[in-house]
């Protein structure tokens, strides 16, 4: 059993917004209707894409860090994450550049952990989760970046993995990004990482 990508037919497109980080389209799409076919409207949210990385350390705790997210109205416990935002940049190099500048740390050690549609009845928004290993802190003069707004105060904690399983089916955390990232760890573990694939694996 696998997803597997395909188009139906569009018979009409429309920009209805553009802006800095998302664009909303309406296409008029074929579907099926009883015997025949009909033309749906379905609009969505066209995005850069983005990667996420869940930091485990030796003492088997994970990194997370709180940030304001202004739609929602609330202060969510979330891995580093960021856009996809520069061209031709492998994947995990820009999951390298996020964990450094929102968290202060590198790692040796990089594994794919998993792909995901965040919110797939809504958006074409693509995220890659990366494993993190073997991390060393990095001096925050070393640190060529400066955290403004959302970035601006993001508490850094490390939290025993099995801790945060609990959090997470207690409803305590409820970033999807985080969510799959917690679980998909857990499970990981649980199959010793032998189901890990390479930092370079291409995307289905």
């Amino acid at each position: 059993m696998r997803d597997v990508a395909e188009r139906w037919r569009v018979t009409g497109s429309a920009e209805l917004f553009r802006g800095r980080i998302i664009n909303v389209r309406e296409d008029e799409v074929l579907m099926p209707n009883g015997d025949g076919m009909e033309a749906v409207r379905r609009e969505y949210v066209e995005h850069l894409g983005a990667v996420g990385t869940i930091a485990l350390d030796d003492e088997g705790r994970v990194l997370l860090l709180r940030q304001y997210r202004h739609p929602v109205g609330h202060l969510l416990w979330e891995v580093p994450a960021g856009l996809r935002d520069v061209a031709g940049e492998p994947l995990w190099r820009t999951a390298e550049r996020e964990l450094l500048e929102e968290a202060g740390y590198r790692a040796a050690t990089w594994h794919t952990l998993l792909d995901t549609f965040q919110t797939p009845g809504m958006s074409d928004e693509r995220v890659r989760v990366f494993l993190a290993r073997d991390l060393e802190r990095v001096p925050d003069e070393e640190i060529d970046f400066v955290r403004v707004h959302e970035e601006a105060d993001m508490p850094v904690v490390w939290v025993p993995l099995e801790e945060a399983v609990a959090k997470v089916l207690a409803g305590r955390i409820h970033n999807a990004l985080a969510v799959s990232a917690i679980l998909a760890l857990h499970a990981a573990r649980a199959r010793g990482f032998g189901d890990l694939r390479d930092k370079e694996a291409a995307e289905a």
